[in-house]
């Protein structure tokens, strides 16, 4: 598998050098090399994603065994170094000896033959001791230890034990670091519809498992080409994750409302909010850049809705011509999306503390016009994907203190199953809020709830 190495190496350098996120970088990665089989495009995947996920951790062991620290180490010897540590650690199938081979080799092909006794002898050190690799203590120093067995920022941890408890905590931070299929919701109607579907992904070699909240909504294994699925062409599935199928559900949009999402790219929730606006209501939806809003298009087409419109739009600037005019206004911000960190995976290294203040204003001065586009009595659904007070809750309570809108209780119209995870985060939550604003919200946690962490609330413009 050298070829594919390769691969692997050249795209964590390109994810060093900060060329693109992950997510998209990996994407056309595997579509450049579409022509490899299956089994090699899963391994370039795995590897790619995995190091990137366990940076922190992989680089505690590096620093441990090496006498180079990671951060001195030449761009290309910590890439390759972190993703061998990887591969020891967490690919049990690929013997340590061909790891650290292969390592050798690459080195010596790239130009750094004489790196290769180093990047053996630390290499096959961490093999020979993979079973004992050290930790910080996990009752002396928790923190410490939280941050390198779950590779995460000390500041995000931090954050979490604060507002969650040293337990939930962790238990967020172990479910990102979970696998993540890929979440589908189908957008027909009709049992046997539905079933044919199931059936046809089932055919295709894609494992489909219901999601417990949310029935037209699958977790989706097996589904890296996507594209190439007739249900997916036809526009009969579309990528959604449960959080944001059940934030549109909460916003109770009708046959014949106009909606305006308003941060709307890829637009998964353009697409659901104008089925429930059927036959005779309609989307407006926009986004900040033509870029973003193709990937709406593109998403409109393949499931063949009529009744939405896109336009290129920055939410910042104000359009007159909408105010009071919406039935319902999805409010889907620019957020730090920490709770999709198990897709998108350096988010978490990426966003920093000043980086989320400056968010917070962005987000005001958003809000500042959004709420305004509401008619007299309409709805404003806000949501983020993201596990931060400041964004979420405290956003609510910004909102409430500062427009004319009212909380609407949320909890009555759901299942048991579903009231129970949303009042569980509450429980171990040491922030409270207001009776009536906590009624109005949900913050979803991975670990305790099956869907990506995600924020939504449901506010009314008060009629006076």
């Amino acid at each position: 598998m050298e070829n594919t190495r390769e691969i692997v190496l050249d795209t964590l350098i390109a994810l060093e050098r900060g060329e693109a996120f992950s997510h998209q970088l990996l994407r056309d990665v595997l579509d450049k090399y579409d022509y490899l089989d299956s089994k090699e495009k899963a391994f370039i995947k795995r590897v790619t994603e995995g190091t990137i996920e366990r940076r922190m951790e992989l680089d505690y062991y590096l620093d441990h065994y090496s006498t180079v620290p990671v951060k001195k180490m030449k761009p290309l010897i910590r890439s390759l170094m972190r993703m061998s540590v990887y591969q020891l650690l967490y690919m049990d199938g690929t013997p340590d000896s061909a790891v650290c081979n292969e390592a050798c080799k690459l080195a010596a092909k790239r130009k750094f033959q004489n790196l290769k006794g180093f990047v053996n002898a630390v290499l096959r050190k961490i093999a020979r001791d993979k079973a004992q690799l050290p930790l910080p203590d996990s009752q002396k120093e928790n923190l410490a230890y939280l941050c390198v067995r779950y590779s995460m920022p000390e500041w995000i941890t931090e954050m979490w034990r604060k507002e969650y408890g040293e337990t939930g905590a962790e238990k967020i931070l172990k479910a990102l670091l979970e696998i993540h299929p890929v979440s589908l919701r189908l957008t027909i109607t009709g049992k046997k519809s539905r079933e044919q579907v199931v059936s046809q992904l089932g055919e295709a070699g894609i494992d489909l498992k219901a999601n417990p909240y949310v029935p037209e909504v699958y977790w989706a294994t097996n589904a890296d080409d996507l594209g190439k699925i007739q249900p997916f062409r036809d526009g009969k599935v579309i990528v959604q994750d449960a959080s944001s199928v059940l934030a549109v559900l909460t916003a109770g949009i009708q046959p014949g409302d106009f909606v305006i999402d308003v941060c709307a790219a890829p637009g998964g929730k353009t697409i659901l909010a104008a089925e429930f606006a059927s036959p005779d209501g309609k989307v407006l939806a926009g986004d900040v850049s033509e870029n973003k809003v193709e990937k709406i298009r593109e998403n409109i087409r393949r499931t063949g809705q009529n009744n939405i419109e896109t336009i290129v739009w920055d939410a910042r600037e104000p359009k007159p011509e909408l105010f009071g005019k919406a039935d319902v206004v999805i409010l889907d911000v620019p957020c730090s999306g920490l709770g999709v960190v198990g897709k998108k995976r350096d988010i978490k290294y990426r966003v920093t503390p000043d980086g989320v203040k400056e968010l917070e204003d962005l987000q005001k001065e958003i809000i500042r016009n959004a709420w305004q586009y509401v008619k007299l009595g309409g709805i404003l659904l806000y949501s983020t994907c993201t596990i931060r007070w400041e964004e979420n809750q405290g956003m609510l309570e910004w909102m409430l203190s500062e427009f004319s809108l009212e909380p609407v209780p949320i909890l009555q119209d759901m299942d048991a199953k579903l009231r129970e995870g949303i009042l569980a985060e509450r429980k171990i939550r040491n922030r409270k809020l207001s009776e009536n604003a906590e009624a109005s919200c949900a913050q979803i946690l991975p670990g305790i709830m099956d869907m990506d962490g995600f924020f939504f609330a449901k506010l009314r413009r008060k009629r006076e």
